[in-house]
């Protein structure tokens, strides 16, 4: 509003420079692209991520599939058995070797993480498998790939919005070096006689 307004108020002033009225058209300009097209980036990725990302939630649900694993025995803890998911609201993690039956009817083994508060021979948990069988982590669900694509696009607004800014300061400080050249061209050429007696009269 204030560049809309200085440029109204510059517009028949007889001090207004060219730089002047090209710097606030610039500011307007800016304002308007920050208001108006930096939304709708942050729109149009935020509709592709979220479209990428909800087919992705459809391919995972259909190929993992959550399975009853059956506790053998308590193993070892171990830092490269931590699960990416990490554990919510501190549950304890134990790892253990459990079995289980894969989709396709296989019968497996293994070592798995489980948020089991007693891990005891026999304890039966969930555990998500392919369709052969071999744990995989758990599939995205629709709300969180919802937050992901929301922040997709709010993230990709921002960075429209600071690269509008940016390139409007880099401009700016063009010109600004350009008017400081100007001056300094008619500082020499006024300097020498500035300040004496009848100099250009």
């Amino acid at each position: 509003m204030r560049a809309i307004s200085g440029l109204w108020r510059w517009r028949h002033n007889p001090l207004c420079r060219g730089t002047d009225l090209a710097e606030a058209w610039m500011a307007f300009a800016a304002l308007l692209l920050v208001l108006v097209a930096a939304p709708v980036v942050g729109v149009l990725v935020g509709s592709a991520a979220q479209d990428v990302l909800q087919r992705s939630v459809r391919a995972q649900h259909q190929s993992r599939h959550l399975v009853t694993a059956t506790v053998v025995r308590e193993l070892d803890p171990s830092p490269s058995a931590a699960d990416p998911e990490g554990s919510v609201g501190g549950d304890p993690r134990h790892r253990v070797l459990a079995h289980w039956t894969a989709p396709d009817g296989t019968e497996r083994s293994g070592p798995v993480p489980t948020r089991l508060e007693d891990p005891r021979p026999g304890a039966p948990f969930r555990i998500w498998t392919d369709g052969h069988g071999t744990t995989v982590a758990r599939p995205l669900d629709t709300a969180t790939a919802t937050t992901h694509a929301v922040l997709a696009g709010v993230g990709a607004a921002l960075m429209a919005a600071a690269l509008v800014e940016g390139f409007r300061r880099l401009a700016v400080r063009h010109m600004l070096r350009r008017r400081y050249a100007r001056w300094d061209q008619a500082w020499d050429k006024a300097g020498p006689d500035w300040g004496r007696t009848g100099a250009g009269s």
